[in-house]
């Protein structure tokens, strides 16, 4: 085993981290968060554990998305290579930004083109942009697939901080001179994982001008652009005069439709560059199975869908924000998304100290068995998700209830 070990060690890339991939001592957060968990319910056997880091919708998809599915997956016209995707499925999207977001003008030929999730299309699409020594920008904290492919090419990545003080918004106007020369993508996520926070049409316009300015391709992942509620309306980047001129958008049905496994979403706006993706995505794989486009044809054209999630989510925030505002945080309801992003504790009055987010991450697991997601990047943060598992409202209020009284015997110190 040795000997194989070492045959392969050698021929590693460096973009893994060559011959030292696999020997570091640095374990992924989220890996870290799995350990605490097992470790806490091994310590304490018949505890449930209050998991509210959970990144995935909890229900399962539609029962009518489903049945078509299975309708399709019968049919034998259906077994064969989609490739870059059937008509049908391009034609149902481009309604779908006419319909839900008010996006027109859209031809579904040329500027769409299917994905197998959005997180397979922000990994290609460096291929078609990045060379040696180009920038891609990214806000912090952040999704980080689009730049771990565009160092994987050779380029670097340029974090702007979202904080409290700027609404979670990048500053576009720190960047260098340089950096703004060498930059090709600029990468949005509109509401925002994780903090929740929304864009502005306004914020968009602006940024269609700076792009324009600066020969940048912006590429929005709007993954929760249709999760909103209290009276927000599901906001396009592509819906901004002259966002096609810079910019494409991608969208998915994981979050919106509850189909996170089914891998399919699409990516729309400016031709070429729907065409350059489509171009380095044929190299890499051959298309989404048949029946699942159809399927997802069917859950576009049905926004209810999205609706009753929204109102889901919606109710659940309201509970969580009360919840945690009881204990002491200033957590306030996003406008979108099933994220709530709130400051972390410096410490307890009893003296315990929390020198990171990630510090009270592992305290809330290992003490009180209650899980969520810690960030650093920008100030010590933690997401709490409402796709918590709860069959029903009370048992919502129930889920509730049991985080407040967990919590109840200990005073945060902000």
């Amino acid at each position: 085993m040795l000997q194989v070990d070492q045959h392969v060690r050698g021929l590693l890339a460096e973009r893994i981290g060559g011959n030292r991939f696999g020997l570091g001592n640095d374990i992924y957060k989220f890996e870290k968060i799995k350990r605490a968990k097992r470790a806490a319910l091994a310590a304490n056997p018949g505890t449930e554990l209050l998991d509210f880091g959970v990144g995935e919708p909890d229900a399962m998809a539609d029962a009518e998305v489903v049945r078509v599915l299975s309708e399709e997956a019968a049919k034998p016209e259906n077994r064969f290579y989609a490739d870059n995707g059937i008509d049908e499925f391009k034609q149902a999207a481009a309604d779908y930004l006419s319909r839900v977001f008010g996006v027109d003008g859209i031809d579904p030929e040329t500027e769409i083109n299917h994905a197998i999730g959005s997180k397979s299309a922000l990994a290609m699409l460096p291929y078609a942009f990045i060379n040696p020594g180009d920038i891609t920008v990214m806000p912090t904290p952040n999704y980080p697939v689009l730049g771990t492919h565009t160092k994987y090419l050779g380029g670097s990545v340029i974090h702007l901080p979202i904080t409290k003080e700027n609404g979670f918004l990048p500053d576009l106007e720190s960047l260098s001179g340089e950096a703004r020369s060498k930059a090709k993508l600029l990468y949005l996520n509109y509401p925002n994982n994780p903090t929740g926070a929304s864009a502005t049409r306004e914020f968009f316009e602006y940024v269609v001008d700076f792009a324009k300015r600066h020969r940048i391709l912006v590429v929005h992942d709007a993954a929760y652009a249709a999760l909103v509620f209290d009276g927000n309306k599901p906001l396009s980047f592509l819906s901004v005069p002259g966002a096609k001129e810079v910019g494409i958008e991608l969208f998915s049905l994981s979050k919106s439709h509850n189909m996170t496994g089914w891998r399919i979403g699409f990516v729309a706006g400016n031709e070429l560059a729907v065409k350059a993706f489509a171009a380095v995505k044929d190299n890499c794989d051959s298309g989404q199975f048949i029946p699942i486009q159809k399927a997802a044809v069917h859950a576009m054209q049905n926004q209810e869908i999205t609706e009753r999630t929204s109102a889901k989510y919606s109710r659940r925030h309201d509970r969580l924000v009360a919840a945690l505002r009881s204990l002491g945080f200033d957590a306030k309801k996003p406008g979108g998304s099933f994220f709530l992003y709130v400051e972390a504790p410096k410490g307890t009055a009893d003296g315990t100290a929390f020198a990171t987010a990630e510090d009270f991450s592992q305290y809330l697991i290992r003490e009180k068995l209650i899980s969520t997601v810690p960030w650093d990047d920008a100030g010590s943060y933690v997401r709490f998700s409402v796709t918590y598992q709860a069959k029903d409202e009370a048992d919502e209020e129930r889920v509730m209830e049991e985080l407040v009284q967990r919590l109840s015997d200990v005073r945060f110190v902000f």
